[in-house]
């Protein structure tokens, strides 16, 4: 008998379409594997069973008419604790944030979700104001991996990855501010995509600015085309989304691997500078090879990026900022109960003048127009997501690394919120201790749909595969 928890979106509306499955079945077996995964690793912030149920049934008598509202009606989902959902407390992993406030409020993904007959399952573990690239905060406690609890699920979308790999809803809205939607994808094992800046409209307005996107994060790549169709309508809260989708990202799939031949692919091992594990260089390099047998065009070399120290110290200074603004009236007691981590970046994002402010975007500006001219010549970029396995949960950085910031460890990530790229994490193997790798698919600004194809192609080409957990009970 199928397990109903372990079926993508798109299987799930085939099943629904035929009969086979109702929407109440299948909320039912992912409210039963959400309270799994939450005592497994803590991955929830909330369980709405009721509301979830609800939903469902309502979702079914839609399907039961043969109308429902869109190809995810009655597909579970999850959002993340930084994203307002109506009727639920969004504390954004604080404590400093009150549990009583008004929350009467979709963010705009949300809101088309529920527009499009989703059902909202909970909400999901996030660090405080998603600062760091791990999941835990002083609120909610650490969020382990689903393949090994006592290690990080990455962040800061790390209760979304959580859930969508132990099978709590194949669907989940993450937010990415310098990776964190495809860490925690690489360390979990799923799919994850931070589209182009303004493709998902966003509200209200990241501390963050132009760094933040919201995106899919999915079991695989057709699921995160049929999510991102959704949550791309326009919104006009947002003044700096982009314009409606001409085409559906859903439909830029059909084809299969031969979509990938011709493709012009830029391979970066290590972005020139980067230490990365040899498992993880293996496993990419194969990933890489597999794309060259479908037909893409591929050729080693690195993007011209400036060095990592100066990438670095200018995403410091726009992301530092943003953590002091989003903290700025907060009174003693608020700040007291600050995660010590933010309260050190809060003391350095305080000290930054509006000179260095503008001068981290003289960065950006240069990366960008760097990268357009490099994405001339190529349609894509792979790199590793990480160039490292899940490390121990409840610790910034790992453990003798002699690191100080999460920045440190994620250098193929936040240069791409910089630019502004679409960019995804998808899995491409495990390491000898059963540990997910990832690996990184980047595309010019719009290239969201090239992007989704070659990830496909890879999943289709057997390359790329979410690796079930062995947690009990799974």
């Amino acid at each position: 008998m199928t397990d109903l928890a372990t079926l993508t979106a798109a299987e799930l509306t085939a099943e629904y379409a035929a009969g086979d499955a109702s929407p109440v079945e299948v909320v039912g077996a992912t409210l039963e594997r959400a309270e799994a995964a939450q005592a497994a690793v803590n991955a929830f912030t909330l369980i709405d069973h009721e509301g979830a149920s609800a939903q469902a049934r309502e979702s079914a008598e839609r399907w039961r008419r043969g109308e429902p509202r869109s190809p995810v009606d009655g597909v579970p989902v999850t959002v993340k604790d930084i994203l307002l959902q109506r009727g639920h407390p969004t504390r954004r992993g604080s404590a400093a944030v009150p549990a009583d406030g008004r929350y009467e409020e979709d963010a705009p993904s949300v809101q088309r979700l529920r527009e499009a007959g989703a059902v909202f399952v909970g909400k999901t573990t996030t660090p405080e104001f998603g600062w760091k690239g791990v999941t835990d905060s002083p609120l909610h406690g650490v969020t382990g991996n689903p393949h090994a609890p006592g290690r990080t699920a990455g962040g800061s979308s790390g209760g979304s990855a959580a859930a969508v790999a132990l099978g709590a809803g194949p669907l989940s809205l993450g937010t990415d501010g310098g990776g964190s939607v495809r860490i925690p994808a690489s360390f979990c094992g799923i799919f994850a995509l931070k589209p182009t800046y303004g493709r998902v409209p966003l509200y209200p307005a990241s501390a963050f600015g132009t760094l933040a996107h919201v995106g899919p994060m999915t079991r695989d790549a057709v699921d995160a085309a049929l999510l991102l169709d959704v949550i791309s309508r326009p919104d006009s809260r947002d003044w700096s989304q982009l314009a409606p989708p001409t085409s559906s990202y859903a439909g830029a799939l059909v084809g299969g691997p031969e979509r990938v031949r011709g493709l012009r692919i830029a391979y970066s091992p290590a972005l020139r500078e980067v230490s990365v594990a040899p498992e993880i260089a293996a496993a990419v390099r194969q990933a890489v090879e597999r794309l060259a047998e479908l037909g893409a065009v591929v050729e080693e070399t690195d993007p011209p990026l400036p060095s990592f120290d100066e990438m670095r110290a200018a995403f410091h200074v726009l992301w530092f900022s943003g953590v002091a603004r989003v903290t700025e009236f907060f009174d003693e007691r608020q700040v007291a109960a600050l995660d010590p981590g933010v309260a050190e970046v809060r003391a350095e994002g305080a000290g930054y003048s509006a000179l260095d402010y503008l001068a981290a975007v003289d960065v950006r500006m240069a990366m960008g127009r760097a990268m357009g001219a490099f994405h001339e010549r190529y349609d894509l970029l792979v790199t590793p997501t990480m160039p490292l396995t899940a490390f121990a949960g409840g610790v910034e950085v790992p453990e003798g690394s002699g690191m100080r910031r999460w920045t440190e460890w994620t250098p193929f990530t936040y240069p791409f919120n910089l630019t502004q790229q679409p960019a995804a994490s998808l899995p491409c193997g495990l390491d000898a201790a059963g540990l997910p790798i990832g690996l990184q698919l980047v595309a010019p600004r719009h290239g969201d749909a090239t992007v989704l194809r070659v990830a496909h192609a890879l999943y289709a080409a057997g390359v790329a595969g979410l690796p079930e957990p062995t947690l009990p009970p799974f």
